[in-house]
């Protein structure tokens, strides 16, 4: 085999090709040479799974020297998290085949641990005998870093959008989250209310006091008021102390009205004399109680048709639409699904110290294509579920939930679904958003309008398709 023959392994692994050389005498300077030359790490191994040639690169990603590797098993050497119980070497050679661009973490000399994509083959001397296996993997430091930087150029706080609208909410959050004003967010359930209700908190004046969340959904008449004012001694037959309510306990912070379309009339009319003259009494009190507590409303319902409908006050409706946002549901910014699932995956690494490293192109196609009706809640849960019945390093379809499973048949990757469907997807949603105004769409999508053009017209997408 030639030099040329071993760089075409290295840049076109995925091809398949079968490695030939004649490790069975002293490794060649020429193949050193080679090896030295180029920008991949590459080493070899014997069948029994010592290294036999390390580059330079190899050396400068994972920090041992060649003089070092040489003669050691490889798993001492990058001691990945693949080496236990699935070497993939080990899966090759009994294959015999090529393992292309897997993603996998390694340890370098000074224990940082590092994420690298490898591409492994079958090594063979002239005499078309396989003598051992050799692999070339790249080090994804620098990759994942950038992407991490481009993530923090999509997000505030803990709340993660490359979505139109959803940039225009956080290039305004500072400025709310400095005035004083109430604030109404509006979104369905599951789109991260309580998260930009406590971001506003963490960047406001308040952010050293106290962040109460209410779920007003949750308390009957007869329990609000006291709940939320609180109660003194003998107010009623078994208050035995004084009760603070959750106004005295966000004193100096922010309280978070969730689900604020819920109350009935009448604690409106309470809750509107609150955020009117910042004072309120406890049950059992005469003795009014001053508030300096910030007021965030949110909700699921539309409040200004409640008003029309006359199911909510006009007083206490104009009272908390100070400032108003609302979040679009993830179905409409299904961009964001990719970003969303590799914070999911992230938090759930470290809370259950495990190393998957994303989802299969398949499970992202299907996740892409889901409605998402419980929004980025659903989908948080929808990971959640997936670590729990995942045990490699991807998370494939077969480890989500079972409304994504095909039904009366095994999990097989179907050929036509593929990135082009989801693309489709996206842009016939978008254009559906904009009522088929191609202008506005490809603004939206970040394309040229004759580019959009094209691919309607490629992807056959028309208003009456649906």
């Amino acid at each position: 085999m030639t030099g040329t023959n071993l760089h075409q392994f290295v840049n076109h692994g995925q091809k398949g090709h079968t490695i030939m050389i004649e490790l069975d005498k002293p490794f060649p300077r020429l193949y050193r040479s080679i090896l030295d030359s180029i920008a991949d790490g590459v080493y070899t191994v014997d069948l029994n799974w010592r290294v036999t040639s390390f580059n330079k690169a190899a050396e400068k990603i994972t920090g041992i020297r060649n003089e070092e590797a040489i003669g050691r098993k490889c798993f001492e050497v990058l001691r990945s998290n693949m080496c236990e119980d699935q070497c993939i070497l080990k899966q090759v050679i009994e294959a015999r085949q090529t393992v292309p661009n897997r993603p996998i973490y390694i340890y370098r000399a000074d224990q940082k641990q590092i994420p690298i994509n490898m591409t492994t083959g079958v090594l063979k001397n002239a005499d078309n005998r396989i003598i051992g296996g050799v692999m070339s993997f790249r080090d994804l430091s620098d990759i994942n870093t950038l992407h991490k930087e481009l993530q923090k150029q999509h997000s505030f706080e803990d709340i993660i959008s490359k979505n139109r609208e959803m940039q225009k909410i956080f290039s305004i959050l500072p400025q709310i989250a400095q005035s004083r004003s109430t604030v109404l967010i509006e979104g369905e359930s599951g789109t991260g209310k309580e998260l930009f209700a406590r971001a506003i908190h963490n960047n406001s004046f308040h952010a050293k006091g106290p962040f109460v969340a209410v779920n007003c959904s949750a308390l009957p008449d007869s329990l609000f008021e006291s709940e939320l004012f609180g109660y003194k001694v003998g107010a009623f037959t078994d208050a035995k102390k004084d009760k603070p309510g959750r106004f005295d306990q966000a004193q100096e912070g922010t309280i978070l009205l969730d689900e604020i379309g819920d109350i009935s009339l009448a604690v409106q009319a309470k809750l509107l004399r609150v955020l009117e003259q910042k004072v309120y009494e406890p049950l059992g009190s005469v003795e009014p109680v001053h508030t300096n507590t910030r007021v965030i409303a949110a909700t699921h319902n539309n409040l200004y048709q409640m008003v029309l409908d006359g199911n909510f006050r006009e007083d206490l409706y104009y009272r908390i639409n100070i400032v108003r946002l609302v979040l679009p549901p993830l179905r409409d910014r299904k961009e964001d699904i990719p970003s969303l699932i590799d914070h999911f995956i992230g938090r759930f690494n470290l809370l259950n110290g495990k190393e998957i490293l994303g989802v299969s192109q398949e499970a992202l196609a299907v996740l892409m294509l889901y409605d998402w009706q419980g929004n980025v809640r659903e989908l948080e849960n929808t990971i959640e579920h997936a670590f729990v019945m995942c045990r490699g390093e991807l998370i494939r379809r077969e480890h989500l939930p079972g409304r994504f499973l095909p039904i009366g048949k095994e999990v097989q990757p179907p050929p036509s679904l593929v990135l082009k469907d989801i693309e489709k997807e996206a842009i016939t949603r978008a254009l559906e958003r904009n009522q088929w105004n191609k202008s506005k769409t490809a603004r939206e999508l970040g394309i040229h309008k004759n580019t959009l053009r094209r691919k309607i017209i490629r992807f056959k997408i028309s208003g009456d398709q649906k």
